[in-house]
C-alpha cells in the first residue's frame, strides 16, 4: 500500500475515534446541566456557567486530536 493510503486511514481513524470521547462528554455534561436547572431553577446562572467551562475544555480534547489527526496526514 502506498504510504498515503496509511496516512489518510491513520489520521481517519485518530478523529473518528477521538471525537468520540469529547462527544459523550457534551451530551453528558449538557445533560446534567438541564437536569440541575430543572430540579434548582434559581442556581441556573451558575450551573451554565459550569457546564459552558466544562464543555470547552472536552472540547479541547477534539482540538488536540484535529491536530494529531492533521500531524499525521501532513508530516
Amino acid at each position: 500500500m502506498d504510504i498515503e493510503i496509511i496516512k489518510n486511514i491513520a489520521a481517519a481513524f485518530a478523529i473518528g475515534i477521538g471525537v468520540l470521547g469529547p462527544a459523550i462528554s457534551i451530551g453528558i455534561i449538557g445533560g446534567k446541566a438541564v437536569e440541575a436547572i430543572g430540579r434548582n431553577p434559581e442556581s441556573a446562572s451558575k450551573v451554565q456557567t459550569m457546564a459552558i467551562l466544562s464543555i470547552a475544555f472536552a472540547e479541547a480534547v477534539a482540538i488536540y486530536v484535529l491536530v494529531i489527526a492533521l500531524i499525521i496526514k501532513f508530516v
